[in-house]
């Protein structure tokens, strides 16, 4: 048997991806008991509603959980992380829901908010807010549950997607895992992009300096393939208004991309953008940036929408965020000022 797997916490989305090969010398066996022998934290339950969702492949097709694995087989399985919810206390905590129904409930995240407990924040999060809402609306369910399929930075505004069972959960992941969940952000990055749109790849992990922030690398075995689309919106001059297009997810890919393209996004403080990277060296243009600074005291980063496949309805869905109102009024300033400096320069 062979076997590997991905590790979730270098991205942000929030599953595992297997792979086994069966030995030549196993006998015939139900694929849900095979794996809950090879799989930690994974029971035949779990396993079972995997194959139920079609998340688990023996040779490239979809089977059944009464399936038996036989010598050669090439299983193919994708995990979501299972809740940690019996760790995490309801809070009564507002938040923006664009959409809910039985199996989703799609959110518009505020910036400073953390998605899930851990590194120093374990109250306060999304999912303790969650989880009361949950435990509010659905008396029903004697113990609901969050069930959490991808993450946005805490700094970070606009859409997230929660599961709220397991199958619905599965199911979004594959779509993660099959890059076919459309996801578009809107980012203000210092400098003036030389092209109207481009790729920007690499292998991203954490660097070996600071832990805390994702370094670009050009060798395959340094990191995990990592690939954002970018297009320009509009130009300022000394900053630039993009559309970024993730084709994977990885813990702050398009933070760590535009560093790595020498254009981090404003105000960015683990990445070097809450500097004066582009501009004149007028004392009022210093307080100008500082005052958008104030404006906006986060990374200029707006998830603005989010498409996928109902787990259920098996209906294309599409959500749109506005950008939040400090967003909004920094690209107003620099709009401003861009036509102030044009006007001059004539």
């Amino acid at each position: 048997m062979t076997a590997n797997n991905i590790p979730a916490d270098e991205s942000t989305e929030m599953y595992e991806h297997f792979r086994f090969v069966v030995d030549k010398g196993q006998g015939l066996i139900r694929i849900d008991k095979y794996l809950a022998d090879k799989m930690e934290n994974a029971s035949r339950t779990r396993i079972q509603n995997a194959a139920q969702a079609g998340s688990i492949l023996v040779n490239d097709s979809a089977i059944k959980p009464n399936y038996r694995v036989k010598p050669g087989d090439v299983i193919s399985i994708v995990l979501p992380q299972p809740p940690r919810d019996s760790e995490i206390y309801p809070e009564n905590i507002p938040f923006t829901i664009l959409y809910e129904d039985s199996d989703i409930i799609v959110i518009n995240k505020d910036a400073g908010m953390v998605v899930h407990p851990g590194h120093g924040n374990f109250t306060g999060t999304l999912q303790n807010a969650l989880l009361y809402h949950f435990q509010t609306t659905r008396k029903d369910e004697p113990e609901p549950k969050v069930y959490l399929v991808h993450r946005i930075d805490k700094d970070t505004s606009g859409i997230l997607l929660v599961a709220k069972n397991e199958i619905a959960q599965i199911r979004l992941a594959k779509q993660f895992f099959e890059h076919t969940i459309n996801r578009k952000y809107t980012a203000l990055v210092w400098g003036n992009l030389q092209e109207n749109e481009g790729t920007i790849s690499g292998f991203i992990a954490r660097d070996p300096r600071d832990r805390l922030v994702m370094k670009i690398f050009d060798q395959e075995d340094k990191g995990r393939n990592s690939v954002t689309h970018y297009s320009v919106t509009e130009r300022f001059g000394y900053v630039t208004l993009v559309e970024c297009v993730l084709e994977t997810g990885r813990t702050h890919q398009i933070r760590a991309h535009f560093k790595h393209i020498g254009h981090p996004l404003f105000n960015d403080e683990k990445y070097g953008g809450n500097e004066i990277l582009k501009g004149t060296t007028f004392t009022k243009y210093k307080q100008f940036v500082l005052n958008c600074f104030k404006l906006m005291p986060r990374q200029a980063l707006h998830a603005r929408s989010l498409g996928f496949v109902h787990p259920s309805t098996r209906e294309y869905i599409h959500f749109d965020s506005e950008l939040p109102a400090d967003f909004q009024s920094v690209i107003e300033k620099w709009r401003g000022y861009s036509v102030h400096k044009a006007l001059e320069e004539e």
